[in-house]
């Protein structure tokens, strides 16, 4: 197939050596945005996880840069350490394959400043020589700044990535800071998965009629994924996620979780089943963190469990499954958590786990427009659920008590503090269980007496 990045007017080496990354067919927003950036313009990208934002800017920035020019010529921030590795990563391998075809960029200086990282070895190599593309955290961009350790004043491009989650971390005073360092007329660039209300003032302050582009899509969690969903009711959910992952061959497995305690406690219980488990979560060090990304992406490891800061910055080829051990407490990191499967066209499966007293984030999720397939695990398989309207018909169920649980279910609405729903579903459960015993003691008599009456 022709290679399609031909129409936005690269330079002839930029578009050989996206041929040298296998690139062919822009997405959509790369097809929206790139001519703009190349333009010149200030834009801000809104589009899912996994679209193709990064080699929007990428593109853009080696068909601008100047080898030569000794000089910081384009600074990235990125809100977490993961996510900047990947960016790290796919500049090198963008350079990698540009060098091949142009040896000028053989030499160019992509730097990496996060935090948890030598910060005096990044200080003398500042002192020695400047890099012409910076990849870093707000944190450690901002210090360096500040020390005038990092020199900016002929900076081109300035893109913050990832906008809503440096928002939603803390991290926005330490990007305007940042941003006001840079010279008056460099462009700005920046991408995110939503725009929230908060953020537009800073787009405002800093961006000059910027070009917005919004990808909608047609599906909340895309058409590629199988997304399942798995009651646990009172089974042991290690047990549980121990028979999903060993039902069959899968390529890479995911499990995400809301904490880093259970994100431990899920690994150590897999790891004592044999399994070999990499755990990923904000409380590994740095360092052990970056080592164990990059055995997760020298495909040392075929079960992968980590926290939901984990999945905005985990991205990793062939995850063939998402395993969610709950649901996350802010709902949209549920998209980004399957979003980890079923990309560039690949098939994937999401399966998520919900017990009784999630019933309500269940309902939420599909208000939000994703829909479910309900499953269940018997024999090591996931077979359908023959009813799959089963939540709601036992909603209606409950209407249709007897008089004595309908007592039983006010007294308890009217005595029982915020957590009565999982006390009233015992309830039920007990009188159901009671109710059958009689039926079955009762049905029992019967046909003893009518055995005695032969």
């Amino acid at each position: 197939m022709t290679n399609q990045f031909g129409q936005f007017n690269l330079k002839a080496n930029i578009i050989k050596a996206i041929d040298g990354i296998g690139f062919v067919k822009p997405t959509k927003i790369q097809q929206r945005l790139i001519p703009a950036v190349i333009a010149g313009r200030d834009v801000v990208g809104q589009s899912q996880t996994g679209s193709g934002k990064t080699h929007v800017f990428l593109l853009a920035i080696f068909n601008a840069l100047d080898p030569s020019v000794n000089e910081v010529q384009a600074v990235i921030t990125s809100p977490s350490r993961e996510l900047a590795e990947q960016l790290y990563e796919a500049f090198r391998d963008f350079q990698k394959s540009l060098s091949e075809i142009d040896k000028n960029f053989s030499n160019l200086r992509i730097a990496n400043y996060v935090g948890g990282t030598d910060r005096h070895k990044q200080t003398k190599q500042l002192e020695k020589n400047q890099p012409q593309v910076v990849i870093g955290t707000p944190g450690r961009l901002k210090d360096f700044l500040g020390q005038n350790l990092l020199l900016v004043n002929h900076n081109k491009f300035f893109v913050v990535d990832e906008a809503d989650m440096a928002l939603d971390m803390g991290f926005l005073t330490d990007v305007n800071i940042i941003a006001s360092a840079m010279p008056s007329d460099l462009q700005m660039l920046v991408f995110s998965a939503t725009i929230p209300d908060k953020l537009t003032p800073f787009l405002k302050k800093y961006m000059k009629e910027p070009l917005i582009e919004e990808i909608p899509v047609s599906t909340v969690v895309a058409d590629t994924i199988d997304n399942y969903l798995l009651a646990t009711k009172s089974k042991n959910k290690n047990e549980v996620i121990y028979d999903l992952l060993t039902r069959g061959e899968t390529y890479l497995s995911l499990v995400f979780a809301n904490t880093k305690e259970r994100v431990h406690e899920i690994a150590k219980f897999l790891t004592a089943q044999g399994l070999k488990v990499a755990e990923v979560h904000g409380g590994i060090e740095p360092r052990e963190r970056r080592r164990t990304m990059r055995r997760i992406k020298n495909q040392e490891f075929q079960y992968v469990v980590a926290s939901d800061l984990a999945s905005r910055g985990l991205d990793i080829e062939g995850v063939s499954e998402v395993i969610n051990d709950d649901i996350p407490v802010d709902l949209e990191f549920f998209i980004h958590r399957v979003g980890r499967t079923g990309r560039n066209g690949l098939s994937g499966t999401a399966i998520t786990l919900y017990g009784p007293d999630e019933e309500d984030k269940v309902e939420q999720l599909e208000q939000l427009g994703i829909k479910f397939q309900p499953k269940q695990l018997k024999d090591h398989q996931l077979i359908d659920v023959k009813d799959r309207n089963q939540r709601s018909h036992r909603h209606a169920s409950q209407k249709q008590l007897d008089p004595e649980l309908i007592g039983l279910v006010k007294k308890k609405k009217a005595h029982v503090k915020p957590g009565y729903r999982r006390q009233i579903q015992g309830a039920i459960r007990f009188k159901q269980i009671k109710d059958k015993k009689v039926s079955q003691r009762t049905a029992s008599r019967a046909r003893r007496k009518a055995k005695s009456d032969k």
